[in-house]
């Protein structure tokens, strides 16, 4: 039986990744303004970690948050993370926290992080994610997906598609 749902699963796989693949590759990174978005939802939530304790993200309320969308099978994802790991030990004493929210089940991000080393929290928060990634401001529903929130609680920029440690130091500058 899992032979006859092998071939259909690959395919419906492939143009799910294609289908992100066009929508990263013809949407520019883009800046915003994301002053009007809430981030009460935000920290009112709580997801699982890749180890399947389940973290209130209200322990970080009162720090400069750089909140990153992702999901495993996002490549692009996959290849921002060592410089979002580098931004987080690099910013740690200046209360800045890397915190990754994967559009993904807790068994997916486990199994991610056993063969990847990422330096920052994660959190598996499935489709959950997608809703307060919307109200957020990410209208496009893409991944990856970055918001930079600072210590009061207001949305400062956010990012669509993938982002460098560089655009990020550079958007953290004025509010450290």
């Amino acid at each position: 039986m899992f032979a006859k749902l092998k071939t259909p699963l690959i395919y419906l796989v492939l143009i799910v990744s294609i289908g992100f693949a066009i929508r990263y590759f013809f949407l520019n990174t883009q800046v915003e303004d994301g002053a009007q978005q809430s981030t009460a939802p935000l920290f009112a939530a709580s997801f699982p970690n890749e180890l399947g304790e389940n973290k209130p993200l209200s322990e970080y309320q009162g720090k400069t948050v750089v909140l990153n969308f992702w999901a495993t099978w996002c490549e692009p994802c996959r290849e921002e993370m060592p410089e979002l790991s580098a931004l987080h030990e690099s910013y740690a004493n200046q209360n800045v926290v890397v915190l990754g929210v994967a559009i993904d089940e807790v068994s997916a991000i486990s199994e991610f992080s056993k063969e990847t080393k990422v330096s920052y929290p994660l959190f598996a928060a499935d489709m959950a994610g997608m809703e307060i990634a919307t109200n957020l401001g990410n209208n496009k529903g893409v991944l990856p997906y970055t918001v930079i929130i600072k210590a009061d609680g207001t949305v400062h920029k956010t990012f669509f598609g993938r982002i460098s440690k560089a655009l990020l130091e550079k958007s953290l500058t004025p509010i450290l």
